[in-house]
């Protein structure tokens, strides 16, 4: 797609890799976190067990959406002049089991997400294909808006009510 193309908004599938480790604590048998956004899927069921090692366990955890509005565009374009531009990863705790909540390149969402007390929320880097499709979504949809410093209205010294001496 050209950047004249893209649509103004924009589905993009990745895969989630989650790892579950041991807890430190005497109150967390067990510890989850988001490891890695892959670009491809594996062709694998969700929440396979990839490896176990030192009782570590990597999971693909399976797939997500990222989802793109033009309307979002200087919250992506932050994002990408960023030192390394991130992607937030929302794993839950259901009574199912561990869930992908969310995957998302906005920075303010991603903080929001961080508000809830289930959530456990990752910032992880982003992959070079979806940096890519994102520069592209920012160039074709971004518009620079000026910014406009409101302005009080001068008060009519007329309609003030005067205090006479007491």
């Amino acid at each position: 797609m050209t950047d004249e193309t893209l649509p103004p908004e924009l589905t993009i599938p990745v895969a989630i890799l989650a790892e579950r480790r041991p807890g430190v604590t005497i109150w967390q048998s067990h510890v989850w976190r988001a490891l890695a956004v892959l670009e491809e899927a594996p062709p694998l069921p969700a929440w396979t067990k990839l490896r176990e090692e030192n009782g570590r366990e990597v999971y693909f955890a399976g797939l997500a959406e990222v989802k793109l509005h033009r309307t979002d565009t200087p919250n992506y374009k932050e994002n990408l002049e960023a030192a390394e531009p991130l992607i937030w990863v929302v794993l839950r705790d259901t009574p199912e089991g561990m869930s992908i909540q969310a995957v998302t390149v906005d920075p303010g969402e991603g903080e929001i997400y961080t508000e809830g007390p289930t959530d456990l929320v990752e910032a992880l880097p982003m992959p070079p294909g979806l940096r890519i499709l994102l520069a592209s979504f920012v160039a074709a949809h971004h518009v620079e808006r000026e910014f406009h410093k409101r302005k009080r209205d001068r008060q009519d010294m007329d309609s003030l009510g005067r205090r006479g001496r007491v």
